[in-house]
């Protein structure tokens, strides 16, 4: 047997029944390599920080053999300066919220699990997915598993889970294709927005790609809410 003991939100991917244990025991098959052991009980590799086999460091290739004594933490945050991500299918809002925030983040109603797992690790983004079979391939380094299901309360997540909030640019890129936005003046856009809406605002930002245009009305100012809220995460304890 194989004693493995996970730590904080690693204990969110057991069974309901294992997630009150200290302690799991495990009977391997052969001598696995830690992180299938340990993905057999539920946690993908991405969530993890720090693996120890018998008090040791060890990567995720390491065989445990029976007798050993497995320890896993779950990850901090890792990713520096702006980071970018690439949701899958079922995660189209979200993806929107993290647009809108600022963040370079690519979506398709169609990506395959491969096509996630590739993008990830060839473009280096974050993947954010509810399918852990996904988090779970070898070649994903960088990946978290929303634990909510509404779309604003799985941004806030993904804002803590990577310490955003000081990294948002509000309103800089295209919520619907991902571009960024540029200013415009009120004559540019008037064949683009509704009938009188040229008149009543000043300020416009126009996609480069889609050609949609933006301004402050009241969507705008549900998602200026949003961001307030995301900003007082800066005062709020851990």
């Amino acid at each position: 047997m194989v004693t493995v003991r996970l730590h904080g939100r690693l204990k969110d991917f057991l069974a309901p029944e294992k997630r009150g244990l200290e302690e799991l025991q495990v009977a391997p098959q052969g001598s696995p390599a830690v992180k299938d052991l340990i993905e057999s009980l539920g946690p993908p590799h991405p969530e993890m920080d720090r693996v120890h086999v018998n008090d040791e460091p060890v990567g995720f290739s390491h065989r445990v053999t029976p007798g050993s004594r497995v320890e896993a933490w779950p990850a901090l945050q890792h990713v520096e300066g702006m980071p970018r991500f690439v949701l899958d299918v079922g995660l189209g809002r979200l993806s929107g919220f993290l647009r809108m925030l600022g963040f370079d983040t690519l979506w398709r109603n169609d990506f395959a699990d491969e096509e996630l797992a590739r993008i990830s690790s060839t473009e280096q983004r974050v993947v954010l997915t509810r399918d852990i079979g996904v988090l779970k391939r070898g070649e994903v380094v960088l990946g978290y598993f929303p634990r909510e299901t509404d779309p604003a309360e799985q941004l806030v997540e993904v804002v803590r889970r990577y310490g955003l909030t000081a990294r948002m640019k509000p309103f800089s890129r295209c919520i619907a294709c991902n571009a960024s936005l540029s200013p415009a003046e009120p004559h540019e856009v008037t064949d683009r927005v509704p009938e009188g809406v040229a008149e009543r605002y000043s300020r416009f930002q126009q996609c480069p790609d889609c050609r949609r245009v933006f301004w402050a009305g009241s969507h705008q100012e549900r998602m200026q809410a949003l961001v307030n809220r995301l900003r007082a995460l800066e005062q709020e304890p851990g």
